[in-house]
């Protein structure tokens, strides 16, 4: 597990304005930071992934550098996932991209009892590859979880990385224990889930945040 926090970086910044009450007002900022950050880690990540060596004509002789063998299939969670995917778009910029449509399904007894719902998935073959897997927040890690196994039936990837801003300890615990084939990417972990299984501290709802508020 990799804690961007844990060391000094610009992530400590970004994730600070994320959290400020009066710069998250600004809705293109927010979106940028969560882009900054999807950045920041799909970077990280990248170290660890497979290369091959090559030669480079250039105008005056032969380079030899590494470059991927692969590209990953990147991953998220829809709508509040979408600015912090872009980030590691921008960076893994010949990927594969695949969406899910998951959300809190509340029951008529109230925001403390709900369950995940999914009504939207599209992926390509996953089979043999790299998934990377992105979600702003990971909370009680509920969401992740549903949104991985209804992935496998596009296959198998050969590794999975889970990449969050925000986590709680609850949510961490849930996909080591859950998920525990997969690499954890985490920009911050808070102290614990309120009674109604939101971050603390946290920074709010980060789909109304970057998007505006639902109806």
């Amino acid at each position: 597990m990799f804690v961007f926090t844990h060391q000094p970086s610009l992530a400590n910044q970004y994730i600070a304005e994320l959290r400020d009450v009066s710069i998250q007002q600004d809705r293109l900022r927010f979106r940028r930071n969560l882009e900054r950050l999807g950045e920041l880690m799909a970077y990280e990540i990248s170290k660890s992934l497979s290369y091959q060596a090559v030669a480079v004509q250039t105008p005056l002789g032969i380079a030899n550098t590494q470059v991927l063998r692969k590209q990953p299939v990147l991953a998220t969670i829809m709508r509040a996932g979408l600015p912090f995917h872009q980030g590691f778009a921008n960076y893994f910029d010949q990927a594969e991209n695949a969406f899910a449509g998951a959300y809190r399904g509340y029951t008529p007894g109230g925001e403390d009892e709900f369950e995940i719902a999914m009504d939207y998935i599209v992926s390509p073959d996953l089979s043999g590859k790299t998934l990377i897997l992105c979600d702003p927040m990971l909370a009680t890690g509920r969401s992740l979880e549903k949104v991985y196994h209804a992935l496998l039936r596009y296959g198998i990837p050969a590794q999975t990385h889970i990449a969050a801003v925000i986590a709680s300890p609850e949510g961490v615990r849930h996909v080591q224990q859950q998920l525990p084939q997969c690499h954890l990417w985490l920009g911050a972990i808070d102290d614990h889930l309120n009674e109604h299984s939101y971050i603390v501290p946290g920074l709010g709802d980060s789909g109304d945040l970057s998007f505006g508020p639902k109806v």
